[in-house]
Protein backbone atom coordinates (compact mmCIF):
# COMPACT_ATOMS: atom_id res chain seq x y z
CA UNK A 1 0.00 0.00 0.00
CA UNK A 2 1.16 3.45 -0.70
CA UNK A 3 2.92 5.58 1.73
CA UNK A 4 -0.03 8.04 2.29
CA UNK A 5 -2.15 4.76 3.12
CA UNK A 6 -0.08 4.10 5.43
CA UNK A 7 0.13 7.18 7.21
CA UNK A 8 -3.84 7.69 6.98
CA UNK A 9 -4.18 4.01 8.71
CA UNK A 10 -2.22 5.27 11.63
CA UNK A 11 -3.45 8.24 12.37
CA UNK A 12 -7.23 7.14 12.12
CA UNK A 13 -6.00 5.02 15.15
CA UNK A 14 -5.55 7.92 17.40
CA UNK A 15 -8.62 9.29 18.56
CA UNK A 16 -8.25 13.22 18.75
CA UNK A 17 -11.87 14.41 18.76
CA UNK A 18 -12.22 18.00 20.14
CA UNK A 19 -14.85 19.33 22.71
CA UNK A 20 -16.43 22.81 22.76
CA UNK A 21 -17.12 21.93 26.53
CA UNK A 22 -13.88 21.56 27.86
CA UNK A 23 -12.62 25.66 27.42
CA UNK A 24 -9.16 24.00 26.92
CA UNK A 25 -6.65 24.65 24.22
CA UNK A 26 -6.05 21.61 22.94
CA UNK A 27 -9.98 20.89 23.95
CA UNK A 28 -8.96 17.24 24.56
CA UNK A 29 -5.96 15.26 25.13
CA UNK A 30 -5.82 13.03 22.11
CA UNK A 31 -5.31 15.93 19.97
CA UNK A 32 -1.96 16.16 21.88
CA UNK A 33 -1.23 12.34 21.06
CA UNK A 34 -1.90 13.17 17.87
CA UNK A 35 0.04 16.23 17.65
CA UNK A 36 2.98 14.33 19.11
CA UNK A 37 3.05 11.26 16.71
CA UNK A 38 3.12 13.82 13.58
CA UNK A 39 6.28 15.40 15.38
CA UNK A 40 7.86 12.56 15.35
CA UNK A 41 7.23 11.48 11.93
CA UNK A 42 8.01 14.65 10.23
CA UNK A 43 11.31 14.55 12.38
CA UNK A 44 11.71 11.00 11.33
CA UNK A 45 11.50 12.32 7.76
CA UNK A 46 13.99 15.10 8.11
CA UNK A 47 11.83 18.65 8.30
CA UNK A 48 13.33 21.31 9.60
CA UNK A 49 12.27 23.52 12.46
CA UNK A 50 9.64 20.91 13.93
CA UNK A 51 7.87 22.76 16.71
CA UNK A 52 5.16 20.89 18.90
CA UNK A 53 3.04 23.47 21.32
CA UNK A 54 1.66 23.11 23.96
CA UNK A 55 -1.60 24.51 22.87
CA UNK A 56 -1.81 21.76 19.84
CA UNK A 57 -0.36 23.08 17.11
CA UNK A 58 2.53 21.48 15.37
CA UNK A 59 4.82 22.58 12.36
CA UNK A 60 8.11 21.77 10.70
CA UNK A 61 9.34 22.81 7.31
CA UNK A 62 10.28 21.40 4.14
CA UNK A 63 13.85 23.37 3.21
CA UNK A 64 13.59 24.96 -0.55
CA UNK A 65 16.21 23.71 -3.06
CA UNK A 66 14.79 25.95 -6.09
CA UNK A 67 15.59 29.87 -5.51
CA UNK A 68 13.09 32.66 -6.07
CA UNK A 69 10.20 30.79 -5.19
CA UNK A 70 7.32 31.65 -2.81
CA UNK A 71 6.80 29.82 0.44
CA UNK A 72 4.15 27.87 0.24
CA UNK A 73 1.99 26.66 3.32
CA UNK A 74 -0.01 23.73 3.96
CA UNK A 75 -2.18 23.12 6.55
CA UNK A 76 -4.38 20.24 7.71
CA UNK A 77 -6.03 20.12 10.98
CA UNK A 78 -5.53 17.30 13.67
CA UNK A 79 -8.78 16.91 14.97
CA UNK A 80 -12.09 15.56 14.29
CA UNK A 81 -15.58 16.30 15.36
CA UNK A 82 -17.30 14.22 18.94
CA UNK A 83 -20.64 13.88 17.48
CA UNK A 84 -19.93 10.13 16.52
CA UNK A 85 -17.64 8.09 17.77
CA UNK A 86 -14.00 7.63 16.53
CA UNK A 87 -12.48 4.72 18.83
CA UNK A 88 -12.53 1.70 18.23
CA UNK A 89 -11.28 2.02 15.09
CA UNK A 90 -12.21 -0.85 12.70
CA UNK A 91 -11.74 0.46 9.00
CA UNK A 92 -11.55 -2.34 6.38
CA UNK A 93 -10.61 -1.72 2.34
CA UNK A 94 -13.21 -2.49 0.15
CA UNK A 95 -11.35 -3.48 -2.93
CA UNK A 96 -11.81 -2.98 -6.60
CA UNK A 97 -15.68 -1.65 -5.71
CA UNK A 98 -17.63 -2.71 -7.88
CA UNK A 99 -20.48 0.49 -7.69
CA UNK A 100 -23.13 -1.34 -5.79
CA UNK A 101 -24.52 -0.62 -2.55
CA UNK A 102 -21.99 -1.47 0.45
CA UNK A 103 -22.94 -3.05 3.80
CA UNK A 104 -20.55 -1.90 5.90
CA UNK A 105 -21.99 -3.43 9.22
CA UNK A 106 -24.15 -2.21 12.04
CA UNK A 107 -26.86 -2.60 9.86
CA UNK A 108 -24.95 0.57 7.45
CA UNK A 109 -24.90 0.70 3.62
CA UNK A 110 -23.24 3.16 1.80
CA UNK A 111 -25.15 3.34 -1.64
CA UNK A 112 -24.41 5.23 -4.80
CA UNK A 113 -27.83 6.28 -5.06
CA UNK A 114 -27.86 8.66 -1.81
CA UNK A 115 -23.99 9.27 -2.40
CA UNK A 116 -23.47 10.20 -6.18
CA UNK A 117 -19.98 10.44 -5.79
CA UNK A 118 -19.51 6.94 -5.10
CA UNK A 119 -20.52 6.15 -8.73
CA UNK A 120 -16.96 8.26 -9.97
CA UNK A 121 -15.53 5.44 -8.08
CA UNK A 122 -16.43 2.18 -9.58
CA UNK A 123 -13.02 -0.08 -10.26
CA UNK A 124 -11.13 2.15 -7.21
CA UNK A 125 -10.45 1.04 -3.49
CA UNK A 126 -12.50 2.22 -0.44
CA UNK A 127 -11.77 3.10 3.03
CA UNK A 128 -14.88 2.52 4.85
CA UNK A 129 -15.72 1.85 8.75
CA UNK A 130 -17.91 -0.87 10.55
CA UNK A 131 -20.46 1.17 10.80
CA UNK A 132 -20.08 2.12 14.87
CA UNK A 133 -17.69 5.36 14.11
CA UNK A 134 -16.36 7.77 11.84
CA UNK A 135 -13.37 7.07 9.52
CA UNK A 136 -11.96 10.75 10.48
CA UNK A 137 -10.99 11.70 7.01
CA UNK A 138 -12.36 14.76 7.58
CA UNK A 139 -8.79 15.73 8.11
CA UNK A 140 -6.50 12.80 8.55
CA UNK A 141 -7.00 12.49 4.92
CA UNK A 142 -5.70 15.73 4.55
CA UNK A 143 -2.90 15.31 7.52
CA UNK A 144 -2.11 12.25 5.96
CA UNK A 145 -1.71 13.65 2.04
CA UNK A 146 0.65 16.73 3.34
CA UNK A 147 2.68 13.99 5.08
CA UNK A 148 3.06 12.17 2.39
CA UNK A 149 4.33 14.74 -0.01
CA UNK A 150 6.80 16.21 3.20
CA UNK A 151 7.97 12.39 2.62
CA UNK A 152 8.31 12.79 -1.32
CA UNK A 153 10.03 16.07 -1.24
CA UNK A 154 12.69 14.87 1.53
CA UNK A 155 13.14 11.86 -0.25
CA UNK A 156 13.39 13.15 -3.85
CA UNK A 157 15.94 16.33 -3.67
CA UNK A 158 15.37 16.71 -7.59
CA UNK A 159 12.22 17.90 -7.85
CA UNK A 160 12.81 22.02 -7.73
CA UNK A 161 10.22 23.52 -5.34
CA UNK A 162 10.61 26.68 -3.00
CA UNK A 163 10.01 26.17 0.54
CA UNK A 164 7.07 24.06 1.99
CA UNK A 165 5.80 25.13 5.35
CA UNK A 166 3.27 22.74 6.80
CA UNK A 167 1.42 22.91 10.11
CA UNK A 168 -1.16 20.65 11.71
CA UNK A 169 -3.90 22.70 13.52
CA UNK A 170 -6.24 21.84 16.84
CA UNK A 171 -10.03 22.49 17.45
CA UNK A 172 -10.95 23.45 13.68
CA UNK A 173 -14.24 21.00 14.26
CA UNK A 174 -15.21 23.79 17.47
CA UNK A 175 -14.14 26.75 14.76
CA UNK A 176 -10.88 27.63 16.94
CA UNK A 177 -8.62 25.81 15.20
CA UNK A 178 -6.76 28.99 13.43
CA UNK A 179 -6.71 31.69 15.89
CA UNK A 180 -3.27 30.94 17.84
CA UNK A 181 -1.15 29.79 14.45
CA UNK A 182 1.48 32.08 14.76
CA UNK A 183 1.90 33.64 11.48
CA UNK A 184 4.62 36.13 11.40
CA UNK A 185 6.77 32.68 12.62
CA UNK A 186 4.72 30.93 10.16
CA UNK A 187 5.97 33.06 7.31
CA UNK A 188 4.32 31.47 4.26
CA UNK A 189 3.36 33.62 1.46
CA UNK A 190 0.15 32.00 0.67
CA UNK A 191 -1.53 28.81 2.01
CA UNK A 192 -3.44 25.99 1.40
CA UNK A 193 -5.93 23.77 3.42
CA UNK A 194 -6.34 20.22 2.62
CA UNK A 195 -9.70 19.91 4.42
CA UNK A 196 -12.21 19.22 1.68
CA UNK A 197 -14.33 16.45 -0.06
CA UNK A 198 -14.00 14.97 -3.85
CA UNK A 199 -11.25 15.18 -5.91
CA UNK A 200 -10.57 18.22 -7.78
CA UNK A 201 -12.52 20.80 -5.32
CA UNK A 202 -10.71 24.26 -4.91
CA UNK A 203 -12.93 26.49 -2.66
CA UNK A 204 -12.33 29.87 -1.87
CA UNK A 205 -16.20 31.27 -0.94
CA UNK A 206 -17.89 29.44 2.31
CA UNK A 207 -20.23 30.58 4.73
CA UNK A 208 -20.54 33.33 6.75
CA UNK A 209 -20.93 31.75 10.35
CA UNK A 210 -22.36 32.32 13.68
CA UNK A 211 -23.32 30.30 16.77
CA UNK A 212 -26.30 30.94 18.99
CA UNK A 213 -26.96 29.70 22.59
CA UNK A 214 -30.05 30.34 24.32
CA UNK A 215 -31.21 29.62 27.81
CA UNK A 216 -34.87 28.94 29.18
CA UNK A 217 -35.50 29.73 32.43
CA UNK A 218 -38.58 28.46 34.49
CA UNK A 219 -40.11 27.65 37.00
CA UNK A 220 -40.67 24.06 38.06
CA UNK A 221 -43.95 22.80 40.64
CA UNK A 222 -45.67 20.17 41.52
CA UNK A 223 -48.16 18.99 38.23
CA UNK A 224 -50.72 18.59 40.77
CA UNK A 225 -50.65 22.23 42.10
CA UNK A 226 -48.93 23.92 39.18
CA UNK A 227 -51.86 26.18 37.49
CA UNK A 228 -50.97 29.34 36.69
CA UNK A 229 -47.25 29.08 38.35
CA UNK A 230 -45.68 26.55 36.45
CA UNK A 231 -43.12 27.91 33.83
CA UNK A 232 -42.17 24.62 31.60
CA UNK A 233 -38.65 25.75 30.55
CA UNK A 234 -39.32 22.81 27.96
CA UNK A 235 -41.87 23.89 26.26
CA UNK A 236 -40.26 27.27 25.78
CA UNK A 237 -37.75 26.08 23.87
CA UNK A 238 -39.89 23.89 22.09
CA UNK A 239 -42.00 26.98 21.17
CA UNK A 240 -38.64 28.79 19.84
CA UNK A 241 -37.85 25.69 17.74
CA UNK A 242 -41.15 26.13 16.26
CA UNK A 243 -40.74 30.02 15.55
CA UNK A 244 -38.24 29.65 13.02
CA UNK A 245 -38.43 28.78 9.48
CA UNK A 246 -38.97 24.95 8.83
CA UNK A 247 -37.33 25.07 5.51
CA UNK A 248 -34.24 27.06 6.37
CA UNK A 249 -32.43 23.96 7.77
CA UNK A 250 -29.58 22.14 6.44
CA UNK A 251 -31.96 19.22 5.12
CA UNK A 252 -33.62 21.52 2.85
CA UNK A 253 -30.91 24.02 1.63
CA UNK A 254 -28.02 23.96 -0.83
CA UNK A 255 -25.64 25.53 -2.94
CA UNK A 256 -25.49 29.31 -1.57
CA UNK A 257 -28.60 28.93 0.66
CA UNK A 258 -28.42 29.87 4.38
CA UNK A 259 -29.64 27.63 7.43
CA UNK A 260 -30.25 27.05 11.45
CA UNK A 261 -29.34 24.01 12.20
CA UNK A 262 -30.02 22.77 15.75
CA UNK A 263 -27.13 20.75 16.86
CA UNK A 264 -28.35 20.45 20.63
CA UNK A 265 -31.25 20.15 22.95
CA UNK A 266 -31.07 19.93 27.04
CA UNK A 267 -34.20 20.47 28.32
CA UNK A 268 -36.31 20.01 31.65
CA UNK A 269 -39.31 22.09 33.41
CA UNK A 270 -36.66 23.90 35.41
CA UNK A 271 -33.75 25.16 32.72
CA UNK A 272 -33.49 24.10 28.82
CA UNK A 273 -30.34 25.16 26.52
CA UNK A 274 -30.94 25.11 22.49
CA UNK A 275 -27.82 25.48 20.34
CA UNK A 276 -27.86 26.27 17.01
CA UNK A 277 -24.90 27.18 13.91
CA UNK A 278 -26.25 29.35 11.53
CA UNK A 279 -24.97 30.15 7.88
CA UNK A 280 -25.56 31.92 4.76
CA UNK A 281 -22.63 33.26 2.25
CA UNK A 282 -24.52 36.16 1.99
CA UNK A 283 -23.21 38.24 5.23
CA UNK A 284 -26.62 40.75 4.87
CA UNK A 285 -28.12 37.50 5.41
CA UNK A 286 -26.62 36.28 7.92
CA UNK A 287 -27.29 39.31 10.27
CA UNK A 288 -30.85 39.23 9.43
CA UNK A 289 -30.88 35.83 10.82
CA UNK A 290 -29.24 36.83 14.00
CA UNK A 291 -31.88 39.75 13.98
CA UNK A 292 -34.95 36.77 13.97
CA UNK A 293 -33.07 35.06 16.28
CA UNK A 294 -33.33 38.02 18.61
CA UNK A 295 -36.78 38.66 17.63
CA UNK A 296 -37.90 35.25 18.49
CA UNK A 297 -36.25 35.33 21.87
CA UNK A 298 -38.75 38.97 22.58
CA UNK A 299 -41.20 37.14 21.52
CA UNK A 300 -40.83 34.17 24.09
CA UNK A 301 -40.09 36.78 26.81
CA UNK A 302 -43.28 38.30 25.79
CA UNK A 303 -45.28 35.32 26.43
CA UNK A 304 -43.34 34.04 29.20
CA UNK A 305 -42.53 37.01 31.07
CA UNK A 306 -39.15 38.93 31.20
CA UNK A 307 -36.02 37.34 31.33
CA UNK A 308 -37.50 33.50 30.47
CA UNK A 309 -35.20 33.41 27.43
CA UNK A 310 -31.49 34.61 27.20
CA UNK A 311 -29.73 34.59 24.01
CA UNK A 312 -26.03 34.51 23.18
CA UNK A 313 -24.74 34.63 19.57
CA UNK A 314 -21.14 34.60 18.96
CA UNK A 315 -19.36 35.13 15.51
CA UNK A 316 -17.11 32.28 13.95
CA UNK A 317 -15.90 32.93 10.95
CA UNK A 318 -16.66 35.18 7.42
CA UNK A 319 -16.83 34.43 3.53
CA UNK A 320 -12.81 33.86 2.89
CA UNK A 321 -13.87 35.45 -0.34
CA UNK A 322 -13.85 38.55 0.54
CA UNK A 323 -9.93 38.44 1.42
CA UNK A 324 -8.95 36.21 -1.40
CA UNK A 325 -10.21 37.92 -4.22
CA UNK A 326 -7.24 40.22 -4.34
CA UNK A 327 -5.37 37.06 -4.74
CA UNK A 328 -6.68 35.05 -7.06
CA UNK A 329 -3.39 33.54 -8.33
CA UNK A 330 -3.06 31.47 -5.14
CA UNK A 331 -6.27 29.76 -6.71
CA UNK A 332 -4.95 29.51 -10.82
CA UNK A 333 -2.32 27.95 -9.05
CA UNK A 334 -4.11 25.54 -7.25
CA UNK A 335 -6.60 24.93 -10.37
CA UNK A 336 -3.28 24.59 -12.72
CA UNK A 337 -1.73 21.59 -10.23
CA UNK A 338 -5.10 19.93 -10.53
CA UNK A 339 -5.17 20.09 -14.22
CA UNK A 340 -0.94 18.91 -14.32
CA UNK A 341 -2.56 15.72 -12.89
CA UNK A 342 -5.57 15.24 -15.15
CA UNK A 343 -8.19 16.40 -12.88
CA UNK A 344 -10.68 19.12 -13.66
CA UNK A 345 -10.92 21.57 -11.06
CA UNK A 346 -14.23 22.31 -9.58
CA UNK A 347 -14.77 25.55 -7.51
CA UNK A 348 -18.05 25.20 -5.35
CA UNK A 349 -19.01 27.30 -2.47
CA UNK A 350 -18.24 25.42 0.61
CA UNK A 351 -21.19 24.88 2.64
CA UNK A 352 -18.93 25.15 6.32
CA UNK A 353 -15.62 26.42 6.84
CA UNK A 354 -12.12 25.55 7.02
CA UNK A 355 -9.08 27.30 9.47
CA UNK A 356 -8.47 29.00 5.66
CA UNK A 357 -11.59 31.41 6.31
CA UNK A 358 -10.19 32.79 9.31
CA UNK A 359 -6.54 32.86 7.89
CA UNK A 360 -7.44 34.65 5.09
CA UNK A 361 -9.19 37.37 7.21
CA UNK A 362 -5.86 37.48 9.74
CA UNK A 363 -3.69 38.18 6.02
CA UNK A 364 -2.34 34.63 4.41
CA UNK A 365 -4.72 33.86 1.58
CA UNK A 366 -5.64 30.64 2.23
CA UNK A 367 -8.16 28.54 -0.55
CA UNK A 368 -8.78 24.98 0.55
CA UNK A 369 -7.92 21.79 -1.46
CA UNK A 370 -10.13 18.47 -1.80
CA UNK A 371 -8.54 15.23 -0.25
CA UNK A 372 -10.06 12.40 -2.22
CA UNK A 373 -13.03 11.68 1.30
CA UNK A 374 -16.75 12.06 1.20
CA UNK A 375 -19.32 11.82 3.95
CA UNK A 376 -17.98 13.67 6.42
CA UNK A 377 -18.86 13.61 9.81
CA UNK A 378 -20.62 10.05 10.25
CA UNK A 379 -20.16 6.66 10.10
CA UNK A 380 -21.19 6.57 6.54
CA UNK A 381 -17.65 8.46 5.76
CA UNK A 382 -15.64 6.98 3.35
CA UNK A 383 -12.10 8.00 1.34
CA UNK A 384 -11.01 7.21 -2.25
CA UNK A 385 -7.29 5.18 -1.60
CA UNK A 386 -6.59 6.50 -5.98
CA UNK A 387 -8.08 9.78 -5.53
CA UNK A 388 -5.78 10.31 -1.82
CA UNK A 389 -3.08 9.18 -3.67
CA UNK A 390 -3.83 11.72 -7.07
CA UNK A 391 -4.30 14.44 -3.91
CA UNK A 392 -0.54 13.89 -3.26
CA UNK A 393 0.26 14.08 -7.02
CA UNK A 394 -1.53 17.50 -7.01
CA UNK A 395 0.37 18.89 -3.76
CA UNK A 396 3.34 17.99 -5.44
CA UNK A 397 2.91 19.79 -8.81
CA UNK A 398 1.29 22.61 -6.10
CA UNK A 399 4.85 23.30 -4.70
CA UNK A 400 6.87 22.53 -7.82
CA UNK A 401 9.42 25.48 -8.88
CA UNK A 402 8.23 27.65 -11.69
Amino acid sequence: MSQVIDYFRKYIHIPSASDESTGARPSTPGQMHMAKALEEDMRALGLKDVRNFDNGYVWGRVPANAEGQPVIGLIAHLDVVNNEPCDPMRERMVENYGGEAIEIGSGVTLSPEEFPAMKRWKGKDLIVTDGKTILGADDKAGVAEIMALCARLMADPGMPHGEVAVAFTPDEEIGSGAEELDLEAFKADFAYTVDGGELGEVEYENFNAASARLSFHGVSIHPGSAKNRMKNAALMAGEFISLLPAFETPAHTEGREGFYHLVRVDATPEQAFLAYIIRDHDALKLEEKKAYLARCRDMINARWGEGSCELEIRDSYRNMYEAIRPHMHVVERAAKAFEACGVTPVFPPVRGGTDGAQLSFRGLPCPNLSTGSINHHGVRECACVQDMETMVDVLTELVRAR
